[in-house]
């Protein structure tokens, strides 16, 4: 699991409160964004419920494990799953990418001009080569995420006649792109789309949400791991005290001479 508690707060919600959205009593939007003292502590119960099938909280070494075959299923930002499939590929390790019926969330990154910034200009440059058709699918292709250019250059480039599947991309590339065929991963078709949720700040709730957070993976520590880090400072204690007895014999022998 991600061990990013905004992201993870997202799914957590959604499937803890998924009967009331389907009911239509709340939205994803609703149970992703509310940010309750009740919705954070549904959140913390879902997360300890989950806890037993957890290999362990990460921020990259998920994807690797993935092409492995050393765990079953991982929560990944869609770049790295793009990485993910094409390096399990090379092993002959099959794997792919979903987002899940309940919904998920939307994310971007996105490159910014402080307004202190030193070199307004040589900023702007850098940003405009960017943006430029041929460094944008340079930069996609390295990373395996999707820019926001959605140049017609970018469109023709992504056009993948192997496959078999089109996705709806009005959304993206405007009207009249709704039979694509391009990766699905990169480009998620509309429907997708629709049932995913822009996440914003936790503001006032920020340290409510951190000191849960910290409360879930504390308690994520398995009876193994326990006895591996006991065990370990058992070893390092009984070390120290080796040394400390041997120092004294030493001490001593020179002593009675």
């Amino acid at each position: 699991m991600k061990d990013h508690y905004w992201d993870v707060y997202n799914v957590a919600a959604i499937w803890g409160f998924y009967p009331e959205i389907e009911s239509g009593k709340r939205t994803r939007y609703d149970v992703s964004n509310d940010h309750t003292s009740e919705d954070i502590a549904m959140v913390e119960k879902q997360l300890k419920l989950l806890q037993p099938n957890l290999a362990g909280w990460e921020a990259d070494f998920g994807k690797e494990m993935m092409t492995k075959g050393e765990v079953w299923m991982n929560y990944a930002w869609s770049g790295d799953a793009v990485w993910a499939i094409e390096e399990a590929a090379a092993v002959n390790v099959s794997l792919d990418y979903v987002v899940p019926a309940e919904g998920s969330n939307i994310w971007f990154d996105g490159w910014v001009i402080p307004k202190n910034a030193g070199n307004v200009k040589a900023a702007s440059y850098f940003l405009n080569y960017l943006c430029q058709a041929e460094i944008t699918l340079r930069n996609m292709d390295v990373s395996g995420y999707t820019s926001a250019i959605a140049t017609t250059e970018i469109k023709e480039a992504q056009i993948d006649s192997t496959l078999t599947e089109t996705v709806n991309l009005n959304y993206f590339f405007g009207p009249g792109n709704d039979s694509l065929l391009v990766n699905p991963i990169q480009y998620p078709d509309s429907a997708v789309v629709e049932r995913c949720v822009l996440l914003h700040d936790f503001l006032d709730k920020n340290d409510e949400v951190l000191e849960m957070w910290s409360r879930a993976r504390g308690d994520s520590l398995n009876r193994r791991m326990i006895f591996i880090i006991v065990g370990f400072i058992v070893l390092l204690s009984g070390g120290l005290i080796y040394r400390r007895v041997q120092k004294l014999r030493g001490k001593k022998k020179r002593q009675s001479k």
